[in-house]
Parts: C-alpha cells; sequence; structure tokens
C-alpha cells in the first residue's frame, strides 16, 4: 500500500463531504424556523429571567412573547422532525456504505505503511551511524596521542546524541501517521455531530471512546496506573486455581464473595474517612484504637444483659432501656468520642501545621489508654441477638451491612464531587498555599477532613460490633489503621496531595479484605499475610512516587 499525500487524501474526503454536505443544507433549512430557533428562545428567556434591570412588568411582557415565539418555532420543529429524521437517516446510511470503504480504511492503510517505513528507515539510519561510529572510532585510535580517550568519550557522546536524534524522528513520523488515521476518524463523526445536532447515540458515543483511548493509550501510564491492579488480580486467579487443590476448597463461590463483602463494609468507612486526610498530604494512625474504642462503647450499650466488665469500676446494665433507643445511643456515642478525638487532631494539625502523623499518633496513645485503664482490658461479652438482626438483617440471603457501605460510598463521593467542601479539599491538598490565596480557609478545610473522618469512624465501629455481635476490648482494630491506609494508597489516592477517587477507596478496601479473606481460607500464616501487605503497599507507594516524578 503507497502512503497518501495529503492532497490525495482530500480527493479521497471530497465526494463524500459535498454529498452529506447538500443533505446538511437541507437539514439546516428545516430546522432554520424550529430547532435552531427552539435553541435561540430558550437562552433568551434564561437570560430574560436572570436580568435585574427590567421591571416585573416589562420582563413578563418580554417572556410571554419570547414563550409565545417559542411555542410556534416548537411546533415547526415537530413537524419537520419526520423529514429532518429521513434526512440524517439518508446521510449516515451513505456514510455506512463508503465512508469506511472509500476514504477511512485507505487512510488506515496508508498510516500503517507509513509507520512501517518510518521503523524501516531508523533500522537502516541507525545501521548507518554504526557504520559512521566504528570509522571515526577507528581514526580516532589510528591518530593515537595524548588526546585520545577524551575524543573518543567526545565520539561516543556524538554518536549517542546521533541516535537518540533519529530516534526522535522516527517516533514524530509514527505520531504523525497516527494523527492522521484519528482525524480521519473523527471526520466522520464531526460530519454525524452536525446532522444529529450533537445527539450522538449509544453506539456512535461508545465507537468515539473506544478510538480516544486507543489514539491515547500509552503503555508506561497505563502500567502505571494498572500495573499493582494486573498483579494482584494474576495472585487472586492463582489462589482460586490452586485452592481446590491445596485446600479442596472453591474460592469463587457467592457465599464467599458475600463474606468478602461483609467484612469489607466496616472497613469502607474507615478507609473513606483516612482517604480525606491523605488528600491533604496526611494520614491517621489512631484508626485501629478508635475501633476498639467504639467497640467498648457499642457492647456496652447494646449488652445483653449487666456487663460483663466495667468502665471506670462501675458495670453497666442498659438491657431496661427501648431497645432502639440503645441502638440509635450506641450509634451517637461512637460517632461523638470518635468525632471528639479527631477534631482535636484536626486542630493541632491546622492551628500549629503539625503533622498528621503526630497529632494521630498522640490520639493513638491517648485513646489506648484511657480505654485499657478503663477497661482494665476486660472483653465485653456478646449484644442482644436481636439488634443485628435490626441494623443489618439479613433479606433473601442478602446482607443489609453491604447496603449500609454502598449508601456511604455514595455521600462520601457526594462531598467530595459536588459540595464546595470537596472541591476546596482537593484545591488545599494539591496547593495549601495557592488555596489561601483564593480565599479558602485551609484551617476549616483541614479540621473539616477530620471531623467528616471522625463520623465515618464512629460509624464503621458501630457496625462492625453489629456484625461482630459485640465482643468489644480495647485491643480490638489492632492493625486497621494500617489496612485502611493500604487501601487508598492502593486505591490510587496519592500521597503526595490533592489526588485519588472514592472509586479508587473502595477498589483498594475489597483488594485488601479480599487477599485477606483468601489467605485466610488458604490456611497462610497470619504473620506470612502481614509480607503480602507490605510488599503491596511498598508496591503501591513507589507506583505513586513514579507517577509524581512523572507529573512534575
Amino acid at each position: 500500500m503507497s502512503i497518501l499525500t495529503q492532497s490525495e487524501e482530500d480527493e479521497l474526503l471530497a465526494p463524500i463531504r459535498e454529498k452529506v454536505g447538500a443533505i446538511q443544507v437541507q437539514i439546516d433549512e428545516l430546522r432554520k424556523d424550529g430547532t435552531l430557533k427552539v435553541n435561540e428562545l430558550s437562552n433568551h428567556i434564561r437570560v430574560l429571567k436572570a436580568d435585574k434591570v427590567l421591571s416585573d412588568e416589562e420582563r413578563k411582557s418580554q417572556l410571554d412573547a419570547a414563550q409565545a415565539d417559542l411555542d410556534q418555532a416548537r411546533a415547526v420543529e415537530k413537524q419537520n422532525q419526520d423529514a429532518v429524521s429521513k434526512l440524517v437517516d439518508e446521510a449516515e446510511s451513505y456514510l455506512q456504505k463508503t465512508y469506511d470503504s472509500q476514504y477511512f480504511s485507505k487512510v488506515s492503510e496508508s498510516s500503517r505503511a507509513e509507520k512501517e517505513r518510518a521503523k524501516k528507515d531508523y533500522e537502516s539510519e541507525l545501521a548507518d551511524l554504526k557504520h559512521e561510529h566504528e570509522d571515526a572510532v577507528a581514526k580516532v585510535r589510528a591518530q593515537g596521542g595524548s588526546e585520545v580517550k577524551q575524543e573518543l568519550k567526545d565520539e561516543d557522546y556524538v554518536y549517542k546524541n546521533r541516535q537518540y536524534d533519529a530516534k526522535r524522528r522516527r517516533d514524530e513520523r509514527i505520531r504523525a501517521a497516527k494523527d492522521r488515521r484519528h482525524a480521519a476518524f473523527t471526520e466522520r463523526y464531526l460530519l454525524i455531530d452536525r446532522l444529529r445536532n450533537s445527539d450522538f447515540t449509544l453506539s456512535q458515543n461508545i465507537r468515539q471512546r473506544v478510538e480516544n483511548y486507543r489514539y491515547t493509550f500509552n503503555t508506561r501510564q497505563f502500567l502505571l496506573q494498572n500495573g499493582l491492579y494486573i498483579v494482584i488480580l494474576a495472585i487472586f486467579i492463582f489462589l482460586a486455581a490452586i485452592a481446590p487443590v491445596w485446600r479442596g476448597v472453591d474460592l469463587l463461590t457467592s457465599q464467599n464473595i458475600l463474606n468478602i463483602l461483609q467484612q469489607a463494609s466496616p472497613r469502607m468507612f474507615l478507609a473513606l474517612g483516612v482517604a480525606g486526610l491523605i488528600l491533604l498530604t496526611g494520614t491517621d494512625l489512631s484508626i485501629g484504637r478508635m475501633v476498639g474504642m467504639g467497640m467498648v462503647i457499642a457492647t456496652v450499650v447494646m449488652h445483653q444483659g449487666p456487663n460483663t466488665g466495667q468502665i471506670f469500676g462501675h458495670t453497666y446494665d442498659l438491657s431496661s432501656v427501648n431497645i432502639y433507643a440503645r441502638i440509635i445511643l450506641a450509634l451517637v456515642l461512637c460517632i461523638v468520642f470518635s468525632t471528639i478525638f479527631t477534631t482535636m487532631a484536626g486542630f493541632f494539625t491546622a492551628r500549629f501545621k503539625m503533622h498528621p502523623f503526630v497529632s494521630t499518633m498522640a490520639n493513638m496513645l491517648i485513646i489506648f489508654g484511657i480505654v485499657t485503664y478503663a477497661t482494665k482490658g476486660v472483653s465485653f461479652g456478646a449484644i442482644e441477638p436481636s439488634i443485628p438482626g435490626i441494623i443489618i438483617p439479613r433479606i433473601g440471603g442478602f446482607p443489609t451491612i453491604i447496603a449500609w457501605a454502598i449508601v456511604a460510598v455514595a455521600v462520601v463521593w457526594f462531598i467530595w464531587n459536588k459540595t464546595a467542601f470537596g472541591k476546596n479539599l482537593f484545591a488545599v491538598g494539591g496547593n495549601p498555599e495557592a488555596a489561601a490565596v483564593s480565599g479558602i480557609s485551609v484551617f476549616k478545610v483541614t479540621l473539616g477532613a477530620f471531623v467528616l473522618a471522625g463520623i465515618l469512624y464512629g460509624f464503621g465501629s458501630w457496625l462492625e460490633a453489629a456484625r461482630m455481635m459485640g465482643s468489644g476490648s480495647a485491643a480490638y482494630g489492632q492493625g486497621w489503621d494500617m489496612d485502611a491506609i493500604a487501601a487508598c494508597v492502593v486505591g490510587g489516592v496519592s500521597f503526595t496531595g490533592g489526588i485519588g477517587k472514592i472509586s479508587g477507596v473502595v477498589t483498594g478496601v475489597l483488594i485488601f479484605t479480599g487477599l485477606v479473606y483468601s489467605l485466610t481460607i488458604l490456611g497462610i500464616d497470619t504473620n506470612l499475610q502481614f509480607v503480602f501487605e507490605g510488599f503491596i503497599i511498598l508496591a503501591a507507594v513507589t507506583l505513586d512516587s513514579l507517577k509524581y516524578v512523572q507529573k512534575k
């Protein structure tokens, strides 16, 4: 296949443009007093409604006139709708029959030929450069003298530069060929865009997205973004394959999947909370201790009969209180106490520029010390057996604790993406100085992130108490802080600040929970599970650092 010149491409495209252009003229004429006028008048009405200069009477008069014109334009639009649709179908049918065969396929072949020629020319140029380099080196050696070593070094430097220039020219030619093919693809949808008035069908949108992804695809970027997920997926596939042979169990059952989702649900709250702090280049080392504190509080309030342990020497029995009131009280107390401590850490972080590592480490020690001293390290037994059925009932075998996590994900996604606080959170995380200059209160945003984290921690520990039927103790939740932080990092929430997605947090939590569950089912020692998690965290942070360095 020969390589087409730009003029040859234009000649191939010309009859297609001419045919579709003639149909477009007819469509435009039909839309002039219909669709186009509807759009124009709709905008005019919006402007009138927002106009503060006009009096009420003037605004009403002009709106009534504009609305009458709009109704008339809509009637014309409806009248011409069938004729426009037939013309659009005619044009699209023509494009379907001719565009690929008469134009796009030929440009694609030309692009492939151009890429192959660029590669061959590059190989030929490299061979010539190597031959010239060898001749130059031989001449330098033959001449001898005291400067031979330096001259050889200079020649090597020149040779490497010429190789780099040759590679750059090859890449530019390949990119140009790729651009021409993409432009040929795009031309079709530019024509369709006018025909359909930017109202593409679902299949047309999908084809454009696939082409755009293919056009912008970069192997290095893809591996940086998804390499860790690919490796972890491979590990899961490997574990699922060996499980029936090694342990005689099948990991890929619906029950196992539901078990993973149930275990992940309370952890989702914790990860969503700390994700906001990581967005601010922070962290939280007190999550596990907050879970332990929440479990103790929830178990004491929802305990079955008198508590088996004491709080500061006192035994509590709230079984006479209405069960629904106890459930709500347990939730409120979990949230309040968690929020008090996160607010304290947030205040020191925001007010005194203290690193969250320090403020949350102090929280971790304070919480553990208070809860252990208050309870003497005693576990508090089980909660009322009927309470889990109220908080997280199973509906048709489906554990509704998963629904709690879904709601939490939706709420935090909304906060991150649809509120001023969420936008400010990303702004402060990305560049706090610039955010402050633009009028954003860095103190309020930082404190708000810690408060939101406390609410989510409290909710998560309350749900965990319901899932585990209580058994609260100060030691419960140990290591959960690392799991939550690691889930965020694996999910792409960057420690460099201002980068992260809720979908990434969800993915990270599911990955870690699924991995731990799978390793436990296979009987892998808990200590070795920590080794697996450690390597995954190292890989995630390394990839995150590489992405940051490349961005810089």
